[in-house]
């Protein structure tokens, strides 16, 4: 996919654990397990917006284009 999660580095970034951020922006664990690994195929931008705001980080900061990489199906 050519789209990276580095949404990992960013929990480290701001010393949170990815449960803590589960609760605080309410989401099931087994979805941020999702999202972190990349097997994601969609976000909200609900969920977006509340991960940017509580990791005071913008949505550049972990979600990143890579070019060249070919969608798998």
């Amino acid at each position: 996919m050519p789209i990276k999660i580095t949404l990992d580095e960013a929990l480290r970034n701001k010393q949170m654990t990815s449960k803590e951020l589960c609760e605080k922006i309410n989401i099931t664990e087994a979805n941020m397990s999702i999202l972190r690994s990349g097997k994601a195929k969609a976000i909200r931008f609900d969920t977006l917006s509340k991960i940017c705001m509580y990791l005071e980080c913008e949505p550049k900061d972990i979600l990143q284009y890579i070019e060249g990489e070919e969608e798998s199906e």
